[in-house]
């Protein structure tokens, strides 16, 4: 997150995480490249889980990407967790830009390792 530059932005309603891209996150034709935005998604899904009190690691992810985001356009993560077991979660997340246009989705399964509060579950 740090890293990337990538911040975490309260609403109000929800918590999300923003990006302003630049030249550092860019593939070849000046796009926001495919892993930054994977990243982003990956990181907004595993959080959702969090805020369930679950500690949880990626199993399998997959991302569609349906429009490009220049670097210099802001990019926001809009996740829900569709399915809360206890021994798996399934997510999805939205990358939508300024404007709310969606730019990719992805869907995630992630392992349940344990419980906040929990020592090395």
């Amino acid at each position: 997150m740090d890293f990337l530059e990538i911040e975490i932005v309260d609403d109000g309603d929800e918590i999300h995480l923003e990006l302003l891209p630049d030249s550092r996150h860019a593939n070849l034709y000046s796009m926001t490249h495919g892993g930054v935005l994977t990243t982003m998604a990956d990181t907004a899904m595993g959080a959702k889980c969090l805020v369930l009190g679950k500690r949880v690691v990626t199993v399998s992810l997959t991302i569609n990407f349906m429009h490009p985001i220049m670097t210099g356009t802001r990019i926001k993560t809009e996740a829900c967790v569709l399915h809360d077991g206890h021994k798996t979660m399934v997510c999805e997340c939205r990358l939508v830009d300024g404007n709310g246009k969606l730019c990719a989705k992805a869907d995630a399964t992630f392992f349940v390792i344990g419980f906040l509060g929990e020592e090395n579950s």
